[in-house]
């Protein structure tokens, strides 16, 4: 966790700590994973169905305890590439995982992960067509390196990067900023569709964790909520 002190209003988990936020960056080929201080490139060997089922499992191990998962949707400008089927497959497989298992997620946008981390959508305009993306997923681990002392390098290197950015922008929304972020890169929290927030009376003997001295709004989805029907107790009030 950051030397930066929570802002006012930060969540705490369940059970009281700083909460377990995940990144991840969906790929077939390299699936970028990372929270708080570190970042993996998941690299599958399989193809089909035996890749999938990699895939799944590997991230399902690195989410089980995690909070709130932050995941990329899909480039929709990227539609007819190769393989975009079986990538759809992916992302929905990953989150049906996490919505099983009561694991709220939160979907962000290539874009909204580029301005985060850059400030603007589209970083690379200024050169070649055919040397943008490479060169604007250059822009990004170089503001991971920056911004945050983390060196991705190696096979994944942009995957492992891209999937940090999205862990810090949860963190950040929760109110536990990795660092200190411009408005320029901040507007991207935003466009993000943050999991539902429910307004629960503060406890008495408790200290505040959220909101002002009469009542707080949680920022957690329902976590403990979640939580406790997937332990099978009693389902939440609509």
């Amino acid at each position: 966790m950051s030397d930066l002190a929570a802002a006012p209003g930060a969540w705490l988990s369940p059970d009281g700590r700083s909460p377990l936020v995940i990144g991840v960056d969906p790929s077939l080929s390299c699936t970028g994973i990372a929270g708080d201080g570190w970042a993996d490139a998941l690299r599958p060997k399989g193809r089909g169905h035996e890749r999938l089922q990699w895939l799944r499992q590997e991230v399902r191990e690195r989410t089980r305890a995690a909070d709130l998962v932050v995941i990329e949707g899909a480039a929709y400008g990227q539609g007819g590439q190769a393989g975009h089927h079986e990538l759809a497959g992916l992302w929905w497989i990953l989150t049906q995982d996490l919505w099983e298992h009561g694991i709220p997620y939160a979907v962000v946008t290539p874009h909204g992960r580029t301005i985060y981390a850059t400030g603007c959508a589209n970083p690379a305009q200024d050169h070649p067509r055919e040397k943008r993306a490479r060169i604007a997923k250059g822009m990004v681990r170089d503001a991971v390196a920056e911004r945050y002392g983390l060196d991705c390098l190696g096979p994944g290197k942009y995957d492992r990067a891209d999937a940090f950015i999205l862990a810090a922008m949860g963190l950040h929304w929760a109110g536990w900023p990795l660092a200190a972020v411009e408005d320029t890169h901040s507007r991207a929290l935003e466009a993000v569709p943050w999991p539902e927030q429910e307004p629960e009376p503060e406890p008495s003997s408790s200290p505040l964790t959220c909101g002002d001295a009469k009542k707080i709004v949680d920022p957690r989805p329902t976590f403990a909520i979640i939580r406790e029907v997937a332990e099978g107790k009693s389902p939440p009030r609509r």
